[in-house]
């Protein structure tokens, strides 16, 4: 990248409810890694594109919507795991589209292989891609093919 060239906007990696908890909430469903493993990876993986992370876990929904009105013209795109949200929050959907930005939905679990509510999601229909039962490893594939559709050059 020259030194006119603007370095490209930061990604948005956002995790919902519950997902401070993993390493140790139900690791049989979804492994012993920590919300610390998965922000490493993803800032990882981002690098060798280029990337920045910002990275937002939150129990909250208000807190969640308000720093995705934020991202508006801050990001270049959107790596999700909106944990319960996914099955229940319009709220959630509605805002995702704001932005307007690519979106790549991931779940640790293969939520298909799960309870039947688990089976729907608000945000699929909105997301440029979904990646589900690939344990963290899906956060490295969702910021792969985030790089892919911003453009982002593989260092």
């Amino acid at each position: 990248m020259s030194t006119t060239e603007a370095s490209p906007l930061p990604i948005l990696l956002l995790n919902g409810p519950n997902l401070n908890m993993l390493g140790t909430r139900q690791p049989q469903v979804y492994g012993s890694d920590t919300l610390d493993d998965v922000v490493a990876l993803t800032e990882r993986t981002a690098a060798a594109h280029g990337l920045a992370v910002r990275a937002l876990q939150t129990n909250h929904e208000g807190e969640m919507i308000d720093a995705i009105h934020a991202a508006r013209g801050a990001v270049s795109g959107i790596v999700i795991n909106p944990g319960g949200w996914t099955h229940t929050s319009v709220a959630l959907a509605d805002a995702l589209v704001i932005p307007e930005v690519p979106i790549i939905e991931v779940h640790i679990s293969n939520v298909h292989a799960r309870e039947a509510f688990r089976h729907h999601s608000y945000i699929s229909p909105i997301a440029a891609g979904v990646i589900v039962g690939c344990g963290i490893d899906g956060y490295a594939f969702a910021v792969q093919r985030l790089a892919g559709l911003v453009g982002a050059t593989r260092r």
